[in-house]
């Protein structure tokens, strides 16, 4: 495997959905909106950093980040998601190269940091954990989880983009 990841092109748009709608196809503990959000996301301008990841020019992975607000107004923090891999290339280490160049990517934007929703078995493992006082309203706070680049952790509720309402 030559993996490669970079920035999407323009070119990229309906292969992103298709890897995104196979990933989460038979996944838990979710609605199947993801290439809706992500749709959403791009159509607002509001996907700040989105990157594919190939092999041998074909597409199997990709990941979006884009700016979340925290009640307490600290700015410069950032959504990861959501993140995929086609089902048949999971497992072979893709998510893990598009996180490690995710989180690069937003050092590059003297970002402060990021949060995520997710399993927190998984993500550990990239320094996101559960941080008291860091809020996303219903959803339980182990799954919600920050990595901090730079400062101090913010105190408040986050809101990801309206995006991420999306239904379709």
């Amino acid at each position: 495997m030559s993996l490669n990841i970079r920035l999407e092109k323009h070119s990229d748009i309906e292969t992103i959905n298709n890897v995104t709608v196979a990933a989460f196809l038979n996944a838990q503990h979710t609605d199947h909106t993801e290439q809706f959000i992500v749709k959403g996301l791009r159509n607002k301008g509001a996907l700040t950093i989105s990157l594919v990841a190939e092999d041998e020019n074909k597409i199997i992975g990709h990941v979006a980040l884009s700016q979340v607000t925290i009640s307490d107004g600290s700015n410069d923090w950032y959504g990861l998601g959501p993140i995929s891999v086609m089902p048949d290339e999971q497992g072979k280490g893709i998510g893990s190269k598009l996180m490690d160049v995710a989180v690069a990517e937003l050092k590059k934007l003297n970002a402060k940091g990021c949060v995520l929703l997710g399993d927190p078995n998984y993500y550990h493992r990239f320094g996101f954990a559960p941080v008291d006082n860091l809020i996303l309203a219903d959803v339980p706070p182990e799954y919600f989880q920050a990595l901090l680049l730079q400062g101090s952790y913010p105190k408040g509720n986050v809101t990801y983009h309206e995006s991420f309402l999306a239904q379709g």
